[in-house]
């Protein structure tokens, strides 16, 4: 038992009055504080012990001042406190953490990325939440919903999905895995700008291998990739592959070369490059564009656009025809990104080599049995 830690959380008042007097008291003057204080008042947000209105200010003072390694650990070590975690009767298991809070330009593959991996014998879960903000864009919860896929799973019941070799992928709701976290929607609207809890949710881990879990994240900022390698290594991932994604998502542009970040066991993190052409992918768009008449509106309300069950539907639509058989960008999407994987993971020698056997799996349309196997 931590004495020091349980101290700060037995008086949420003063915790959180010494930690906003260090960390937004300007861009010159304010300081860091502590792992153990990032992570109490975490905690003291998650476990509604925190005044909201200091609980923003924590969080807000802690974007502006800009998080340290430490300060950002401890954020995730808070909410990985309340988070249920099960261990899938697998030995290894692939965590596909796309951004919670959706995408707004295009139509993503990436919701049906898990079951693909399963197929090609890699389980995997993926996980989020129906709508968040900043962006409040079309997330795996709306589309795999429109897709007849249950989104309401126990974390018990993903892991037993998992663990079936007829299924092996599942998608867990952060509802069912962190409720607290899940209560703070509300308030992470009211708070507009993107906090450190968005950073760090995506690396929960609700469900892990019983010896090895890998992860599987998008970036878009070059600032991130350190940061995210950083909390997956604290999360206890073995490995990690960070892909710069489409709206930072896991899955790269199908028409230009990009630089990628991984690491595997004890290594440091390693850059390399690919390059769509290298496994015949040629495309005019970096994904599937949402119809310009279902464009999130500019002048909307701070919160999800009226579109968006219309736009989950068409990206349902698009990743169901690509697990039958159809060529299409979105089966392309599905074969980059998987192909990608199975390299990281050491299943190929080479990512063509991976793409060769994606493409034979995803053109005899198996994958949609699998798809429609789960719950």
């Amino acid at each position: 038992m931590d004495l020091a830690f349980d101290k700060l959380l037995e008086n949420p008042e003063t915790t959180m009055t010494s930690i906003i007097k260090r960390v937004a008291t300007g861009p010159e003057l304010s300081k860091s504080i502590s792992y153990d204080e990032a992570r109490a008042g975490m905690r003291l947000v998650l476990e509604g012990l925190a005044d909201p209105v200091q609980a923003a200010v924590f969080l807000i003072g802690l974007r502006v001042k800009r998080e340290t390694d430490a300060e950002n650990k401890g954020i995730l070590q808070g909410i990985l406190d309340k988070t249920e975690t099960v261990i899938a009767d697998v030995d290894e298991l692939l965590d596909v953490a796309d951004p919670y809070n959706g995408y707004g330009r295009s139509l993503p593959s990436s919701p049906f990325l898990p079951a693909l991996l399963a197929e090609c014998g890699v389980p995997a879960v993926s996980h989020g939440i129906e709508t968040v903000g900043p962006k409040f864009g079309v997330t795996h919860h709306q589309i795999l919903q429109a897709a007849g896929t249950s989104v309401e799973l126990s974390v018990e019941e993903a892991g037993m999905q998992i663990s079936n070799p007829e299924i092996g992928w599942a998608y867990v709701d952060q509802r069912s895995f962190c409720p607290s976290l899940f209560g703070l929607a509300d308030f992470r609207k009211r708070i507009v700008k993107r906090a450190a809890i968005s950073t760090a949710e995506v690396l929960s881990g609700p469900i892990r291998g019983s010896k090895k879990t890998h992860l599987l994240t998008g970036y878009v900022h070059n600032e991130y990739p350190p940061i995210y390698t950083m909390l997956a290594r604290h999360s206890g991932f073995n490995s990690a592959l960070l892909l710069r994604g489409t709206e930072g998502g896991v899955t790269p542009s199908l028409r230009k070369r990009g630089e990628f970040i991984r690491y595997w066991e004890g290594s440091e993190d390693l850059v390399f490059e690919a390059d769509p052409k290298e496994i015949d992918i040629e495309r005019d768009n970096r994904l599937v564009p949402i119809p310009q008449a279902l464009l999130p509106k500019k002048d909307r309300d701070f919160g999800p656009d009226e579109n968006n069950a219309e736009i989950a539907k068409l990206a349902a639509n698009e990743g169901l025809a690509a697990l039958a058989g159809k060529n299409s960008p979105t089966s392309d999407a599905l074969l980059y990104s998987a192909s990608l994987t199975l390299w990281h993971l050491g299943r190929y020698n080479s990512i063509r080599e991976a793409a060769v056997v994606v493409r034979k799996i995803l053109s005899g349309g198996k994958v949609a049995a699998r798809f429609r196997g789960a719950a």
